[in-house]
């Protein structure tokens, strides 16, 4: 079992994380607004340095290890935007970092992940099989361990984004925040039910990688086939800590095909001339889905990142 983190370790948290990351804006836009039909409040993450809103939970992570861990070094498992947050983080506090990451994983996060100073290893076919490997080998080498989900420290970090939100626009109605291991979605619950337990938040994964909305319809662990472009919410399984927090408190679960996201993307890039990868593109996917239930209130959406491929970005440009 794992400690569930509280909201007073998220109001922590923003302490330590102010003195490294400057605050994301949340931005109203009227002409995504119009179209949808509702207020729309669009939380930046993708203006991170790293990209992506993964940096929060890493750096508080990364603050809170003793001196003997600093000193072992730390070794995850990532498709990208979680690897970036812990090699971000790892560098800024002078601790080794390997990083494993599957075949074919973004080569534009694996680049950055380098050039923040960590080794980068690859193996496996997804995020699962790299994980997986680095579960065998971490403690056999050494390294201290940090999951991508099943770390109170990195919910009660990627949380501060949420606080942020309800900082800014006091009177939202509902929180939409895409989730892959459950992180982000689990720290916005923490915080919605100490800000405002009238908030819904609703959570989105793609529906060719159900593995999360599958454990939270069902309340235990499933594992479930992935198909998706959208690595950020690409998961064969779920995770025991996230899954915990998000079953007593989420409001909905909307799944998104990849052709939804895709619109998403580029909804985004004509409305707010922002770029976001997949992931981030979810939730504007989901509030599409789910419009006419959103009609009347303030809904503030998750861009949890920006890190879209070259590759992606040419083929969903041209539709």
């Amino acid at each position: 079992m794992f400690e569930e983190p509280t909201f007073q370790d998220v109001i922590r948290a923003r302490e330590v994380i102010a003195r490294y990351l400057h605050r994301t804006p949340l931005h109203y836009y009227p002409l995504l607004s119009q179209q949808l039909g509702f207020d729309v409040h669009v939380k930046h993450e993708n203006h991170h340095m790293t990209g992506a809103f993964k940096v929060r939970g890493g750096i508080y992570l990364m603050s809170q290890l003793s001196e003997e861990d600093r000193a072992r070094g730390v070794v995850s498992a990532s498709t990208g935007n979680h690897g970036q947050s812990i090699a971000y983080a790892a560098q800024l506090f002078g601790v080794r970092s390997i990083i494993v990451v599957p075949k074919g994983a973004n080569p534009g996060k694996v680049r950055s992940m380098r050039a923040l100073g960590a080794e980068v290893r690859e193996h496996g076919r997804d995020f699962d099989e790299a994980r997986e490997y680095v579960e065998s080998f971490c403690e056999r080498e050494g390294f201290r361990y940090v999951h991508s989900g099943n770390e109170p420290h990195l919910i009660a970090g990627v949380a501060t984004y949420a606080l942020e939100i309800f900082e800014d626009e006091p009177d939202i109605d509902v929180l939409i925040c895409p989730l892959g291991g459950g992180s982000g979605v689990a720290g916005c619950c923490l915080v919605a039910q100490a800000v405002n337990p009238n908030v819904e938040v609703v959570a989105t994964q793609a529906e060719a990688a159900p593995a999360g909305y599958l454990s939270w319809r069902r309340g235990e662990l499933v594992e479930a086939e992935m198909n998706t472009f959208a690595e950020g919410v690409a998961t064969r399984t779920a995770f025991e800590l996230p899954q915990a927090i998000i079953r007593r408190h989420l409001s909905d679960f909307v799944l998104v095909s990849d052709d939804e996201m895709m619109a998403a993307i580029r909804l985004y890039l004509e409305t707010t001339r922002n770029l976001t990868e997949g992931a981030g593109a979810a939730p504007l996917a989901a509030a599409q889905k789910i419009s006419q239930r959103l009609a009347g209130r303030k809904v503030a959406l998750v861009v949890s990142g920006g890190n879209l491929s070259l590759t992606h970005l040419r083929s969903i440009v041209k539709g």
